[in-house]
């Protein structure tokens, strides 16, 4: 899985406070999650339980209003 997935499955996990199960392991920087955080929680909440390439897409349509620190994180993931 490319590693801009696992962050943001990491994003999406952490805001629902539920685990992250596909390898045990966690990926991302700490700083990477809470950069992203809140906009998955805010913008891409309804579609939290819809996979990765959903909150994504979420946040690459939400580009304009996410914060600028989520936005380097997608810049640094090649998205």
């Amino acid at each position: 899985m490319p590693k801009y997935l696992m962050v943001l499955s990491l994003l999406a996990m952490t805001a629902t406070t539920a685990t992250f199960a596909a390898d045990g392991q966690h990926s991302g920087t700490d700083q990477e999650q809470k950069a992203c955080a809140h906009d998955v929680t805010k913008f891409c909440r309804p579609l939290m339980d819809q996979g990765d390439l959903v909150i994504l897409g979420c946040l690459k349509e939400n580009r304009p209003k996410i914060s600028a620190a989520c936005n380097q994180v997608l810049v640094s993931h090649g998205q």
